[in-house]
């Protein structure tokens, strides 16, 4: 498919000013460039609403961090746990604000949205580390709901790796796993990179870049974590993985779709046809990006409902006969009654956010 109209204006206007490579700038000029460009895409939007949201610190294996955690409208007894892009280094919660909200609106999902500690400062394992943490968190927080891993870009590889370490170590079952547009190969060797690495808003270099401030040491860089190509996928929840035609990392997620089914995972791959690296976050801005974002959350919602059905039957009754709860994805205990939904966890120093 062409390139889409929109995406090839916004092509032309950085071209007019073309930005310096990441490797030039230092990583504060990086982040607060990121930071002003997804603030740019979302500048005369109204946000979606949700019912509410609230900053607070959660303990990691080595220190605190921050999580933001959102609550639907329409509460569907569903948890996502959300991991931002932004290559291990640059986005946090405010960047990807929009997202989450959308989100939540879409699934009637609690979301959790993890501000992980960030590369150079914390390379990896890191950011995994506070990632799991999080996901771990929030299974306690909320518990009996449909458990969403989900994550964008490097969140995305991050989402891969914490159900990897969560399959192996029995933690918390997800019902799902959301990926969009993962980097799954360090060696950075696929035919996409060479051909939309450069003019495509997205630069092979700044991802390179990225690598080297999150993989310190190179002997890491095989560990199955990082390199998810080479993982063992088995036994991983079913999956949905959404590609940009356009993007450096397009090739890189067709392939990792093709070895989670390879490993018996259930997945659905959506092709953002026309579109270009990142553009969750051009949503408010892009038409056919908004698009393609409602058909990842709408495969999402098909996910979560297959497997709603797994756990309660298509006539969505419990064992005992009662009716199970909207979006329950756990089964209920002895006496039939499927679990409560937590409410938001207190902390003393919870921020809620009152434009909610």
């Amino acid at each position: 498919m062409p390139l889409d109209r929109f995406i090839r204006a916004l092509i032309h206007w950085q071209a007019v000013d073309p930005q310096a490579q990441a490797r030039t700038l230092t990583v504060d000029q990086v982040r607060r460039r990121f930071a002003e460009g997804a603030a740019l895409t979302r500048r005369d939007t109204a946000r979606e609403r949700v019912g509410a949201v609230t900053d607070q610190r959660i303990a990691g294996l080595d220190g605190d961090f921050r999580v933001r955690t959102y609550l639907p409208p329409a509460d569907r007894n569903r948890l996502v746990t959300y991991l931002h892009g932004g290559g291990w280094t640059v986005g946090d919660v405010d960047t990807h604000d929009t997202v989450c909200r959308r989100i939540t609106a879409a699934l009637g999902a609690v979301v959790v949205s993890v501000d992980y500690r960030r590369a150079p400062e914390h390379p990896y394992p890191g950011p995994l580390q506070d990632g799991i943490a999080a996901a771990e968190w929030a299974a306690g927080a909320f518990p009996g709901r449909a458990h969403v891993i989900a994550g964008d870009s490097a969140g995305a590889a991050l989402a891969l790796g914490i159900s990897l370490h969560e399959r192996d170590h029995g933690n918390v079952a997800f019902s799902a796993q959301l990926l969009v547009y993962p980097p799954a190969d360090p060696e950075m060797r696929s035919e996409s990179l060479r051909t939309y690495g450069s003019g495509y808003l997205t630069d092979a270099d700044d991802l390179r870049w990225y690598y080297e401030q999150y993989v310190q040491d190179p002997r890491r860089s095989t560990d199955p974590a990082l390199d998810l190509l080479r993982a063992d996928l088995r036994a991983l929840p079913p999956t949905v993985l959404g590609t940009a035609e356009y993007d450096p990392l397009h090739d890189e997620g067709v392939e990792l779709a093709g070895r989670l089914a390879a490993a018996g995972v259930p997945v659905e791959h959506v092709e953002g046809a026309g579109l270009v690296h990142g553009y969750l976050l051009l949503a408010d801005v892009v038409p056919a990006a908004a698009e393609v974002t409602a058909t990842v959350l709408e495969a999402l919602e098909k996910t979560l409902t297959t497997a709603e059905e797994s756990a309660y039957g298509p006539a969505g009754r419990t064992p005992s006969g009662d009716p199970a709860p909207a979006g329950g994805a756990v089964p209920p205990g002895p006496s039939g009654a499927p679990p409560a939904a937590a409410p938001l966890p207190s902390s003393p120093d919870g921020r809620p956010h009152p434009d909610s």
